[in-house]
């Protein structure tokens, strides 16, 4: 018997709800995914198996969030700063080899696109932060302190939409957790729904040409993140996104952002798409205003 979920608290519109519906098939092989026609909320469903159940035991604890191979100090290898070098990123993907979530690493910055510097590109989902923001493992486990080992009915309102927010930043880049501009509101964000969303990065590597501009200061870079398109000619890439009908595992999904283009919408139902968005940048209103954030608008 399977059992299914709908969760109202991750519209596939919201680009954390869709991440974090994906990472919920992430952190469990068993959970499988699809989206609502009516709503476009994730589905999370489970053959004989409570499918919050299931994430309420695959919760990652203290130990398995610290011992990331994206951390800044991780076991035996170099330090990994926010700046990466070339060299300090191969080091530490070398000793993450074998390592089961060493997507941590392709997923947040490639050494196939370096600058003039020599460092690395970093993913437009591992943006750059001031004070005590610092970067994506940092964030990942000021959140995890937040919520160390969720209940299911925790899980269970944050799937839903009830649970209230808390005072964060989050992962750094959904626009839902800024308030209003002018009188610079306060960050607020739902520890699960982002702990689930960083787990969804594990299908969006980071690629490109395999350039050095060390070398030759002319060189494409091109660096681009899984699902990160250009929709026109010399704008800035936009993340676009699908929503499905057919329940998928990790795998599943991650055969489907193979296949699926968004450019082809006659060819969406083959792959049992419905419904896709693109995300909307955050504009700041001041030059040195730092902060990132996306939203989205409907295909």
């Amino acid at each position: 018997m399977t059992t299914e979920v709908a969760c109202a608290g991750l519209p596939a519109s919201w680009i954390n709800g869709w991440l974090a519906g994906v990472g919920a098939t992430i952190l469990d092989s068993g959970i499988r995914l699809h989206w609502s026609r009516q709503g476009n909320v994730a589905v999370l469903s489970a053959a004989d198996h409570d499918p919050v159940d299931l994430l309420a035991r695959a919760w990652p604890d203290e130990y398995s969030v610290t011992d990331l191979p994206i951390g800044e100090h991780w076991q035996e290898a170099g330090e990994l700063p926010r700046k990466v070098t070339a060299e300090s990123f191969a080091e530490r993907a070398r000793a993450a080899r074998s390592h089961p979530r060493s997507w941590t690493l392709s997923s947040s910055m490639t050494d196939l696109c370096v600058d003039r510097a020599g460092q690395v590109a970093h993913a437009p989902f591992d943006p750059t932060g001031t004070g005590q923001t610092k970067w994506l493992h940092h964030r990942l486990m000021k959140l995890h302190r937040r919520c160390p080992q969720p209940s299911a009915e925790r899980i269970h309102e944050s799937l839903a939409g009830l649970a209230v927010r808390e005072k964060d930043n989050g992962l750094g880049f959904d626009q839902s957790r800024l308030g209003s501009q002018p009188d610079d509101s306060d960050r607020w964000t739902d520890p699960v729904v982002e702990i689930m969303a960083f787990f969804g990065l594990a299908l969006l590597p980071m690629r490109g040409r395999g350039s050095d501009a060390r070398l030759d200061r002319s060189a494409c870079a091109d660096e681009r993140q899984r699902g990160w398109v250009r929709t026109q000619v010399r704008e800035p890439r936009r993340f676009v996104w699908p929503a499905w009908s057919q329940s998928l595992g990790a795998d599943g999904i991650d055969a489907l952002l193979d296949v699926w283009d968004a450019s082809q919408r006659r060819r969406w139902p083959l792959f049992g798409v419905h419904a896709a968005w693109r995300s909307v940048a955050y504009r700041s209103l001041a030059r040195l205003d730092p902060t990132q954030g996306y939203g989205a608008e409907r295909v």
